[in-house]
């Protein structure tokens, strides 16, 4: 403000308005510090970090997707172990070697014959 006179009108008032204001109760004041206790937050119990274990198994999709994991690997060692008849045919034709662990006379067939060119390679 610019005006000096209407500043010290205004003070005068202030002045008053500070020497006269009443105390708040007992009561009053014993309310209002319940109220701000119960608005505080209380402290959290600290929470420890998920181990490796657990943040790879929700990174994977948790035991739902453990369990889909577990199911195919055992399919397809059945299905490599004892392949179904239609599918020893077009395995050994691709491969071009038996495609279960027995081969056609019924003895054992070595999984890693197919290796046998690339070690007799110099």
């Amino acid at each position: 403000m610019t005006d000096k006179r209407t500043e010290d009108m205004l003070d005068t008032y202030f002045t008053a308005a500070r020497d006269d204001a009443p105390l708040p109760s007992g009561d009053f004041m014993a309310r209002m510090q319940a109220m701000a206790l119960a608005e505080q937050p209380v402290r959290q119990v600290d929470t420890p970090a998920p181990s490796w274990w657990q943040q790879i198994l929700s990174g994977i999709g948790g035991w739902p997707a453990i369990a889909g994991l577990a199911a195919a690997t055992v399919a397809g060692v059945w299905i490599g172990a004892v392949p179904p008849e239609a599918m020893s045919d077009s395995v050994s034709d691709l491969f071009g070697v038996s495609a279960g662990l027995y081969d056609s006379s019924g003895s054992f067939a070595d999984p890693l014959s197919g290796f046998d060119l690339a070690f007799s390679e110099g």
